[in-house]
């Protein structure tokens, strides 16, 4: 099987298909990384597009002299793009409740080591404060999610962010799978309503 290193080397060398190859090797994985994110007046497709940029962005910027592997840039550069444009959309509106929200708390990198993405722009020049200040701000709007949410309705949207199937989650919580599709209509008019406020 082709690495991710022979795919970069061949778009580096101006081959097209290799390219729209690797897109499509991690077009999973966007689709699962934007599952972990929610916009008031927005939906998936909408995050599933800037994610698809972030990825874009990973193939062009990539370096492969850097210590992280391409899926582990990958990753960082499409949950920048997410939260970049969530920012964008909300101007800044109620922060933090208006910042993208993400339930996971470790990602492992192509070799299984976990690593913290949460939130994103940590990684990307901020200071000690602000990284303390966002890990806060993170905290807290878990919490509110959580306060917000019936205990049934948390472990749903938990195991859905984590990208499990109707059938999945309904197995793991015993609850039918139309009580599932009810809980997260539930979950979305609650975010909406508290995110609006």
């Amino acid at each position: 099987m082709i690495t991710d290193a022979e795919i970069l080397t061949k778009i580096k060398d101006g081959d097209q298909s290799a390219e729209l190859d690797l897109i499509s090797k991690y077009k999973d994985l966007v689709v699962k990384i934007s599952r972990c994110y929610f916009i008031a007046g927005g939906d998936i497709e909408d995050i599933i597009q800037e994610g698809m940029i972030g990825l874009y962005k990973a193939i062009k910027n990539y370096n492969p002299f850097k210590e992280a592997s391409f899926k582990t840039f990958a990753v960082l550069c499409i949950k920048h793009q997410i939260q970049s444009a969530i920012k964008r959309s909300t101007a800044n509106k109620n922060k933090p409740l208006s910042s993208a929200v993400s339930f996971q708390d470790f990602v492992e990198d192509s070799n299984g080591n976990a690593f913290d993405y949460l939130p994103v722009e940590l990684i990307f020049d901020e200071s000690p404060e602000d990284e303390a200040i966002n890990k806060e701000e993170y905290l807290s709007l878990k919490r509110k999610i959580k306060d917000l949410l019936s205990p049934l309705e948390y472990k749903v949207l938990t195991y859905y962010i984590k990208g499990y199937t109707y059938k999945e989650i309904s197995s793991s919580l015993h609850v039918t799978e139309k009580s599932i599709d009810n809980s997260l209509s539930r979950i979305k008019t609650k975010l909406k309503a508290k995110l609006n406020k």
